[in-house]
């Protein structure tokens, strides 16, 4: 048996975000979000599911919080519902969506769970949206806005803080492919939307140093990893494209202030500009204290002009295990894509924002979740972080996605992706086999493989 220990001050911990778990959509002055609208189209998310009741947290959240302290998790990231707080996007301040956070802050430090948390997790306030959203530039003063109400009302409480998850959801999932909300299919969008993230997760973290607020502040990208099918250059340019425009796209700007030359390029020849105004690459390049990583899966692929694909990739199948939503398990990307980070910009301070996996398993007869595919993805995703940690690379922690099984956005109820198996129907929470799994890690903070 071998033991591999982590850094005692390494931090488990684990994930949610506010539509996908808090329900309570038309309670206490929460606005209507993008997402509400998203779901109520016909075609959109799987059978017109809606985060209406979902988790139902915003009620069970002291029962919530209980059973993360018995996991023994030190860390909690959430997001807060922009429109719980401000619920036309540029209004009059909801106090009541205020102390919904506080109060769930406060129970987070009642068992010493540490909160990170995250200003933006997609619910963009439906009224911004009808003014054009993030392709208005005016939103990104409207968010900083937002920012700067919330910094302001948990200064002190919380210590760690993202400004936006997933900017390429933001942009390219929900304004090119469609999938998300608001489900537009342009390029030009999503190269747009993109930058105006950017450029508002720039302003904000000016503005955090500016107010002086306590703590660290970085940005939570999802990541993937792409390796080329052979050496040929046309299959190396093709992986690296396919890659790049998650990792590349959004990592080099924040990073140094300046966008990848090849993917400019490959993007102009698509027909797609960068609309860059004066001041926005300094901005976006403000220094931030750490970066968080999702990461989920990867692939290897080669290089076909008659794909489909924007990027002219076309996966090669290699027989590699698939999780329930149907993604690659694949590790080593894990991996790659920590390396690749410290390789290219430096020793900043890494967490692993989010890492998880999607198994649809049900309570068996003994009443348990038997989730054996989930139990094995962490062990091996896991051991991956420690062994980026043996190669010098900055890792500081770890958050386990998901919590709880939630909405899982346009695939509604149906995918599961928790450590906690949640019936939708009575809000019963059943802990999994993977729960007890990640307890004895978290506790024990170091695991047998």
């Amino acid at each position: 048996m071998t033991i591999v220990k982590f850094p005692d001050d390494f931090i488990w911990g684990a994930a949610t975000a506010a539509y996908q778990v808090e329900g309570a959509y038309k309670e206490d002055g929460r606005g209507m979000s993008i997402w509400d609208t998203f779901s109520r189209t016909p075609g959109k998310v799987f059978e017109g599911d809606n985060g209406d009741v979902a988790c139902d947290m915003y009620h069970l959240y002291p029962e919530d919080v209980k059973r993360m302290a018995e996991m023994g998790i030190r860390s909690y990231r959430f997001s807060v519902a922009w429109p719980r707080i401000i619920p036309d996007g540029s209004g009059a301040v909801n106090e009541k969506g205020l102390a919904f956070y506080h109060n769930l802050v406060d129970e987070l430090h009642k068992y010493g769970i540490e909160p990170m948390l995250t200003l933006y997790h997609w619910d963009l306030p439906q009224a911004l949206q009808d003014r054009g959203g993030w392709l208005n530039r005016e939103t990104i003063h409207h968010f900083v806005r937002y920012a700067e109400t919330v910094f302001n009302s948990l200064r002190g409480k919380v210590r760690m803080w993202a400004t936006f998850n997933e900017p390429w959801c933001i942009s390219f999932l929900s304004h090119y492919i469609g999938a998300h909300a608001p489900g537009m299919r342009e390029l030009q969008a999503g190269i747009d939307v993109a930058h105006n993230v950017l450029v508002a997760h720039g302003k904000t973290v000016q503005l955090f140093r500016e107010l002086g607020i306590e703590g660290q502040i970085g940005i939570a990208p999802n990541t993937e990893w792409h390796e080329p099918y052979s050496d040929k250059e046309e299959d190396i340019d093709a992986a690296y494209r396919r890659s790049g425009y998650l990792n590349e796209w959004f990592l080099r700007p924040v990073m140094t202030g300046k966008y990848p030359e090849k993917l400019v390029e490959w993007f102009r020849g698509k027909g797609a500009e960068l609309k860059i105004e004066e001041g926005d690459m300094e901005l976006i390049g403000s220094k931030i204290d750490f970066l968080g990583i999702n990461f989920y899966t990867g692939g290897i692929g080669r290089y076909n002009p008659e794909s489909g694909d924007l990027f002219d990739y076309e996966e090669v199948p290699m027989g590699w295990d698939k999780t329930d939503i149907g993604w690659n398990i694949y590790p080593q990307g894990l991996y790659n894509v920590l390396t690749y980070i410290k390789r290219e910009f430096g020793d900043i301070a890494l967490y692993i924002t989010e890492n998880g996996a999607c198994y649809n398993d049900e309570p068996s007869a003994d009443g348990k979740v038997h989730d054996t595919g989930r139990v094995e993805y962490l062990r091996k995703h896991v051991l991956q972080v420690h062994r980026a940690i043996e190669s010098g690379v900055n890792v500081k922690g770890y958050y386990c996605w998901s919590l709880m099984d939630n909405f899982e956005w346009a695939y509604g109820y149906s995918m599961r992706f928790g450590l906690i198996y949640v019936d939708y129907e009575t809000q019963e929470r059943i802990p999994k086999d993977s729960y007890r799994w990640y307890r004895r890690l978290a506790q024990l903070n170091w695991m047998d493989v």
